[in-house]
């Protein structure tokens, strides 16, 4: 797919293409062509300095590794079906034969018997080799990239030397951590015998999902099947002229074409001819036109999955402006989907397609940035159009051919339009114009892909379908998280932390009904608001557009509920906004809605709400297949992450009982705390009977988890964004990054299944926001987090939490208590979810100052650790945004594994812990299980207090506090 390859750099060109005003030309035979810049990329990566390879001379000299290491898997049917592994270095490929091919699931090892060197042109190779020669079938180009050693094992021949070789990959199937682990010889042995194995990393899978090699099973280069290669027979490797000096591969016309003889003959570097057929169809067969000022675009119907029947081709969603490209002669024109002129916004692109060589030629496709993963962002455009595209080229991705020299293109299927426009842009700058790639593969399984590389989602068009103006079944899109365009008709102003700040707090959202409707005029629907994803810069872009179109009345048809209209200033509905949402909700709001940017393509007149439609059946059902489960990735799912997250619907019987978590664990019985023998399978336990009291503090809310897959003895690290890795039941939440405004992914999740499923992941710590998902800029509960020097005595720790206590009760706000899991104790405030975060940062911040100011023997408000002996360091920086803290009943990533617990405050004043820090192990749950009856934070969730503005400024007074 287009996209998800987007950063590779401009690969060599086979022959060269003539495309002439008119051509009476066969179809081009566009997966030769590929499959010829493949072993032009290969063969230009040989280093004849470094190693006799078969065209070189016979001396060496000291090996080097090339500046990009290249790597390739070939599916080979010889006398049976396996995998190759190649990995480029010292000039060769060091290959590996392995029988089921590579798998993302660790506990797979699979077993790679090391074969002789090949030749680097090898790798570029896709067609047969003949019977009766060494390797003897069919080869396919099953996945291609870069790939490094890793930072810690840089030396690569002693890894080859000593049987232990740890890499990196970067290919389009095969990426992150890998491992090649050679066997000890056995007896009779001929060739070496490794393991390649998939290290732990966020791109490892569950052994529960479908294997690469079924879910990825066609050409990464031409997306053809071993039997497509076998019959076409385009490109043949004889294996006998390998070491003869000679070019060992030669390219013939396809056996599945009936085209006359090729138009074109290209000389390689030793003088052999290769035929290289470079041709269109007959433009003489199709209407004669004059060339359009403007098609009206074909437009793609929404559904809920994608089709999985054959004869449907499957591109990338891309998150730009749709664009129509128009050359006439030396006249170049970029107009958006309703014919707007934004040539002078994409100068790049005009220039680039000027280059093309058809004197008149219309194309469609979208205008993006590129983000360094290869993915598409809404937001990333914006800001490249408001700073001239400076720091952020712009790409445009063509995805179909609507006119092309006096002749109308838009009756062709559309598989010969995208074969043509193969053609086209063979030798456009991929940097600027590049294809819209596509595959033909399964469509939902397709899908479930996009959405773990956290694309918008997929198109899939109708193969044999002529182009169209207008939504039709021709077209499908399914998006991984719904986003659409919607009418601004009012706002409201910032929160009182940012009093001064020319900006808006949230926009107020609808969009028509009624469109068409010729007896009365469309109503705008409100459909709820967002309050999150603005940068400065569009703060201050967004008031001054509101302010130009203030008006004294509601533009909305309908008595807006309250909440709605308070602080609300209306507007002239006549800005659309591009807004991403999690979901619509059962009264027809939008639910989590981040901000993407102001689209000035579409009049917001023409502004309804997007909705599905049953995906179009094929006249044959597609068989069932156990390798393409149909559950969506919860990144694509259509239900909030917050539903059922009502703390009364938390049932302390069925959470807690003695019944085994449904989650699913490999090697359960694996130690993940040394110091306690905590197993994998005890801390599912643990998470499944604690769920009724741990999830009220967690979800609803953006997390942070730290794993620690080898346990809490080894390395650990944070993971808060959605991965293909993460166990079903969890979902994502978009966040919008505080400085740039791109929208994140963040993980949450709400049911006890999803959190006993963390232990799968050796999940060690959960950590919260402190503000929820449908609120994520207003912080509903507050944390200071008392950690003292290791030589104070505990009663001076739970003395200073009082003094926190008492302090709060003194200015009306009631507090909770909790351990840290560690020396320290957590005293938390809830809050009505109204101040900002940098408001909660003041007013925390303030706090802890007067605290220091009464005692500063004891109190220190700075992170110095010099200057932490025999005092208790106030850390108040819980209270940002993106701060977190442990959640309670969670376990710490530390020897033994205790439990940041929820504690009562008469038990450090009268009680057992008054003198004695407590310690409560996960792995020692049976023996303090009964506090679970008798909840310390019960009456958290029903306290409502608020800090205004004067308590703010009241802190500043020394004494108050």
């Amino acid at each position: 797919m287009a996209a998800a390859s987007a950063k590779n750099t401009a690969k060599p060109k086979s022959a060269k293409t003539a495309i002439k005003e008119t051509s009476a030309e066969e179809p081009a035979q566009t997966a030769s062509n590929a499959v010829d810049e493949q072993l032009a990329r290969y063969r230009s990566m040989r280093d004849f300095k470094v190693t006799a390879e078969p065209a070189g001379s016979s001396t060496k000299s000291t090996p080097k590794a090339p500046t990009q290491l290249p790597f390739c898997v070939q599916k080979h049917a010889a006398s049976h079906l396996h995998y190759d592994f190649r990995l480029g270095w010292n000039g060769v490929l060091k290959s590996w034969a392995v029988a089921k091919g590579p798998s993302y699931v660790v506990a797979d090892k699979r077993l790679a018997v090391q074969v002789e060197d090949h030749p680097m042109e090898y790798g570029g190779f896709e067609g047969v080799i003949p019977a009766g020669q060494y390797g003897g079938g069919t080869v396919m180009l099953w996945d291609q990239g870069t790939w490094e050693p890793q930072p810690a094992y840089p030396d690569v021949d002693a890894g080859l030397r000593n049987g232990s070789l740890k890499f990196i990959l970067h290919g389009s199937k095969l990426k992150g951590k890998w491992a090649l682990i050679r066997m000890k010889p056995r007896p009779k042995e001929t060739k070496p015998t490794w393991l390649l194995i998939k290290e732990h990393d966020d791109f490892e899978r569950p052994p529960t999902g479908p294997a690469i090699t079924d879910a990825e099973p066609n050409s990464v280069v031409t997306s053809r099947t071993m039997e497509q290669i076998a019959r076409s027979e385009d490109h043949v490797w004889n294996s006998k002229d390998t070491r003869s000096g000679n070019q060992a591969w030669y390219r013939q016309d396809s056996k599945e074409s009936k085209s006359d003889p090729p138009v074109e003959q290209r000389t390689t570097n030793n003088g052999q001819r290769i035929s290289t057929a470079v041709r269109l169809p007959s433009l003489a067969s199709l209407p004669r036109e004059s060339q359009p000022a403007f098609v009206s675009p074909q437009l793609a119907q929404q559904a809920e999955s994608p089709p999985s029947s054959d004869g449907w081709l499957h591109e990338l969603k891309l998150d730009g402006y749709r664009t129509q490209a128009r050359k006439d002669g030396n006249r170049v024109q970029l107009l958006t989907r309703t014919g707007l002129d934004w040539t002078h916004r994409m100068a790049s692109i005009a220039a680039e397609i000027g280059k093309l060589q058809p004197n008149k030629i219309t194309l469609d496709g979208e205008v993006v940035v590129l983000a360094p993963d290869g993915t598409t962002s809404f937001a990333d455009l914006q800001a490249a159009f408001q700073n001239n595209a400076k720091n952020r080229p712009l790409t445009y991705f063509v995805f179909d051919l609507l006119h092309l020299n006096g002749h109308n293109t838009r009756g062709l299927p559309l598989r010969d339009r995208k074969a043509l426009l193969t053609e086209l842009l063979a030798h456009a700058d991929p940097n600027i114009l590049r294809l819209s790639e596509h595959l033909e593969s399964d469509g939902p399984t397709l899908f479930r892909n996009a959405c773990k590389l956290r694309a918008e989602g997929i198109v899939s068009k109708r193969a044999s379908a002529v182009y169209h103006a207008g939504r039709s079944s021709d077209w499908i899109k399914c998006k991984c998280l719904h986003e659409q365009e919607f009418v601004i008709g009012g706002y409201t102003l910032p929160g009182a932390g940012h009093t001064g700040m020319k900006g808006v707090g949230a926009l107020l959202l609808g969009y028509y009904q009624g469109i068409g409707d010729h007896k009365e005029p469309a109503k705008l629907i409100y459909a709820g608001r967002t309050g999150t994803g603005f940068t400065q810069q569009t703060h201050k872009l967004l008031r001054d557009k509101l302010d130009a179109l203030a008006q004294s009345s509601t533009p909305f048809a309908a008595q807006l509920p309250a909440e709605a209209r308070s602080g609300a200033h209306w507007v002239k509905p006549n800005l659309v906004a591009q807004v991403r949402f999690a979901t619509w909700t059962a009264d027809s709001l939008v639910r989590q809605a981040a901000f993407l940017g102001l689209r000035e393509d579409k009049p917001a007149a023409q502004v309804t709400r997007e909705t599905s439609a049953p995906t179009p059946r094929s006249s044959k059902p597609a068989a069932k297949s156990a390798s393409h489960p149909t559950h969506t990735h919860p990144i694509a799912a259509k239900r909030s992450p917050t539903d059922s997250v009502e703390r009364s619907t938390y049932n302390v019987k069925r959470t807690t009982n003695n019944d085994p978590p449904p989650v699913r664990l490999t090697h359960p019985t694996k130690v993940l705390d040394p110091e306690s023998h905590l197993t994998k399978q005890a801390l599912a336990d643990y998470y499944w009977a604690v769920a009724s009291r741990m999830l009220p503090h967690i979800a609803g809310r953006p997390l942070s988890l730290v794993r620690c897959p080898d346990g809490a003895a080894k390395p650990c690290f944070f993971q808060k964004h959605v991965t293909s890795l993460l166990p079903p039941g969890i979902g994502s939440v978009p966040v919008p990054d505080k400085k740039t405004g791109v929208i994140e992914p963040y993980i949450t999740l709400s049911t006890p299944e999803a959190l006993a499923g963390l232990a799968q992941l050796g999940v060690l710590e959960v950590h919260p926001w402190g503000s929820r998902n449908d609120s994520l800029e207003h912080p509903d509960r507050l944390i200071f987090d008392l950690d003292p020097d290791e030589s104070l005595p505990w009663s001076v720790v739970t003395a200073a939490a009082t003094d926190v206590r008492t302090r709060l009760k003194k200015i009306g706000l009631t507090s909770f208590l909790k351990t840290t899991g560690g020396k320290g104790l957590h005293v938390v405030i809830p809050i009505e979810p109204k101040l900002s975060w940098a408001d909660a940062k003041d007013f925390a911040h303030r706090f802890v100052l007067a605290m220091e100011r009464a005692n500063p023997a004891l109190y220190l408000t700075k992170m110095t650790k010099s200057a932490r002996t025999g005092r208790i360091f106030l850390d108040y920086l819980r209270n940002e945004r993106g701060a977190t803290a442990v959640a309670p009943y969670s376990p710490r990533a530390r020897a033994g594994c205790n439990v940041s617990m929820p504690l009562a405050w008469t038990e450090i004043a009268t009680g057992p812990f008054a003198t004695t820090r407590p310690t409560f192990r996960v792995a020692d749950f049976a023996t303090w299980r009964a506090r679970l009856g008798k909840d310390p934070w019960k009456a958290i969730a029903s306290t409502h207090q608020t800090i205004t503005p004067a308590l703010l400024a009241a802190l500043s007074d020394p004494g108050h506090v």
